[in-house]
């Protein structure tokens, strides 16, 4: 099973910038599309972003679009992602989620799952 853990999280102010990492347990890393999801309190879990298992083709949500940046180093098992000008309404806990084939945009698609960083903007 594919073991993710989550960091970076963290409380900073609107227009500031945090860099979340996920590291993956397994060896069979790049054989895995990811992506990363969150969920504010009272609210649906919400896709962020995803890339696809060589890092070749990214996608990412409408809101976050500009201003959000997925990577991931298959050498080191990781995913990250870089979150820059900041908002409140980024306030969430964020997930990062595995899954083979394609980097969906839905949560159900993705069968691994980390605990989540907290990350918070205030207003």
């Amino acid at each position: 099973q594919l073991q993710l853990v989550e960091s970076g999280g963290g409380l900073v102010q609107a227009g500031g910038s945090l860099r979340l990492s996920c590291v993956a347990s397994e060896h069979t890393f790049s054989n895995y599309a990811m992506g990363w999801f969150r969920q504010a309190p009272g609210k649906e879990r919400e896709f962020v972003a995803s890339i696809s298992i060589n890092g070749e083709m990214t996608y990412y949500a409408d809101s976050v679009k500009g201003r959000f940046t997925i990577s991931r180093d298959n050498a080191e098992n990781t995913v990250s992602l870089q979150m820059n000008s900041l908002k409140p309404e980024d306030t969430a806990v964020y997930y990062c989620a595995g899954r083979w084939g394609f980097a969906l945009k839905t949560a159900t698609s993705y069968a691994y799952w980390g605990q989540g960083t907290q990350v918070t903007v205030p207003s």
